[in-house]
């Protein structure tokens, strides 16, 4: 299995890190802002660059989805995991255009309010994962694993 694990810097990267367990031992890259954390975190990983700023802003999810078309059309996922934010979602969408599973995971410091990012990728998500059980009066489908931390 191939697998896309693909967020923000900083928190967002760090939850996706807090995987490792999961993503260990998988053919996997990584998809991420490239600023000082994540070259350190991800260091010997293999990683794409996205565009950012995200938040609210079209000229960044135009080139977020010309990227995602060619990362994704060359590296072919499986799977393609997020916890956020705006980068997941022309990941997800085309992504699940060629066939991956998408998985996502709202954050951590949301607790009875959806996320931007959550409620754009909510409707085509394979697998939606709340972190309290509060969030599944919005997002009624997911899937309460319980804290990630």
């Amino acid at each position: 299995m191939k697998v896309c694990l693909v967020g923000s810097s900083g928190g967002h990267l760090t939850h996706l890190y807090m995987l490792k367990p999961f993503w260990k031992n998988k053919e996997r890259f990584w998809v991420t802002f490239d600023k000082v954390d994540a070259q350190s975190i991800l260091e010997g990983e293999k990683m794409y660059p996205c565009y950012y700023p995200t938040n609210r802003s079209i000229k960044a999810l135009i080139k977020n989805t010309i990227l995602a078309i060619k990362v994704l059309r060359k590296e072919k996922p499986d799977l393609i995991v997020s916890s956020g934010a705006a980068v997941a979602v022309p990941f997800f969408y085309v992504g699940k255009l060629m066939g991956a599973k998408v998985v996502y995971i709202e954050v951590f410091d949301r607790i009875d309010k959806p996320t931007i990012t959550g409620k754009l990728v909510y409707p085509i998500a394979d697998e939606f994962i709340v972190e309290w059980e509060e969030m599944k009066k919005v997002y009624p489908k997911a899937v309460n694993l319980g804290s990630i931390f």
